[in-house]
């Protein structure tokens, strides 16, 4: 089995359906654009059915960048398949992705179908859009919560009909590791190597991430993934988190992408900028923090070998440079470089005195100082220096 490990972008379709995160044709190019130089295998760019507006950006997508490999999403029926396949004509590499939900509770509730209704369904959609195009996705909606064996055989069943990936989304993010990595394996061997096994997985207990590496060692070969971790309710797996799992800890999950790792920061920052959020400051790899330092051990430990406390060069992920946040938890050693990098050699009898001012100040009154407040109570104590002097 290969251990390459294909990622499948859905920042534009599943991504752009949380509250906040609409985007207009001209705002999905742009973030397309900066997807395809970030290196995504598969872009999806929309749900053409949904709305006028998304079957445009389908096309659009597909006409701005036809190089690129690009997905448009269809539920099981004629309908949805025939305005994928149209919105797809300008793609040299189009891939239609059709869905049907397969657990109990939605066919139940939802569908009010039986698992033969669905199965039909699945295998008659499948070879519609192969009459399309050559490259068929196939999701078992809540699939995570789906009997394991009627999965098995529907993934069978849609490969016969010409799927070349089978998708196992965790939609309700209800799975662990541990159970969803024997799922995955399960799907996994019976299709053997007939098909790509992948997984898409929401975050609504915090283990989308978790449960894409365990589906990924049980051998699924396609991570659907997210921007920021954007997505319904709270949200997917996280592109950036997952690729740079798999580059960091290679020892560990020996598996590679195609992503050019040094785009990954300024996707971040785009997404942004596009739509009303951006990633909470603690976020792994592209939060506002994720490279931060306040703590005085920390900071001292960062200036004399920066992989004390870095385990990620910022400058793979395209962040500038790790930064140290000056406030009542940094130490000496960090006021001191900061001191100097202002323009300040202060004697280490001026330091310690300038280090009770200023963690006064930032125990008080501030979370965190700026460059020009460190500047201004260093020119408070010069004076007050001269002063006592006089």
């Amino acid at each position: 089995m290969t251990d390459r490990v294909y990622i499948f972008d859905t920042t534009l379709r599943d991504g752009e359906q949380s509250p906040g995160c609409s985007m207009t044709v001209p705002e999905k190019l742009r973030m397309a654009r900066k997807l395809v130089e970030l290196g995504v295998d598969i872009l999806e760019a929309g749900f053409p059915i949904a709305s006028e507006g998304d079957f445009e950006a389908v096309e659009a997508v597909s006409r701005e960048f036809p190089w690129a490999q690009v997905a448009a999403l269809a539920r099981c029926c004629t309908l949805d398949v025939e305005r994928a396949a149209r919105s797809l004509v300008h793609a040299r590499r189009p891939r239609i992705h059709t869905f049907i939900a397969t657990s109990p509770i939605h066919l139940k509730y939802k569908l009010k179908k039986s698992q033969e209704q669905v199965l039909e369904e699945a295998v008659a959609a499948v070879e519609l859009a192969r009459r399309h195009v050559d490259d068929v996705e196939f999701s078992a909606e809540d699939g995570a919560r789906t009997e394991p064996d009627f999965l098995e055989r529907i993934s069978k069943a849609v490969v016969a009909a010409g799927a070349r990936t089978v998708n196992i989304p965790d939609t309700v993010g209800y799975s662990t590791p541990k159970e969803y990595g024997a799922l995955i394996g399960q799907i996994a061997r019976s299709l053997g190597d007939c098909a790509i096994v992948s997984v898409h997985c929401h975050d609504d207990l915090g283990l989308a991430v978790a449960n894409s590496l365990a589906a990924i060692e049980a051998g699924a070969r396609q991570v659907e993934c997210t921007i920021n971790g954007i997505g319904e309710r709270a949200g997917n797996c996280s592109l950036e988190e997952v690729v740079m799992i798999l580059k960091t800890r290679s020892d560990s999950y020996p598996y590679h992408t195609g992503i050019l790792t040094e785009h990954l920061f300024s996707a971040s920052e785009l997404l942004s900028s596009i739509i009303t959020f951006g990633p909470q400051p603690n976020k792994a790899i592209v939060g506002r923090n994720a490279f931060a330092h306040e703590a005085g051990i920390h900071q001292d430990g960062y200036l004399k070998e920066k992989t004390t406390y870095e385990i990620i060069d910022p400058h793979s992920v395209g962040v500038p440079e790790g930064r140290l946040v000056l406030g009542k938890h940094s130490g000496r050693h960090a006021l001191h470089q900061r001191c100097k990098e202002l323009g300040f050699d202060l004697t280490r009898e001026e330091l310690d005195e300038f280090y009770h001012r200023f963690t006064a100040v930032a125990d008080h009154r501030k979370k965190g100082l700026m460059d020009e407040e460190i500047v201004a109570l260093l020119h408070q104590e010069k004076r007050a220096l001269e002063a006592a002097a006089d």
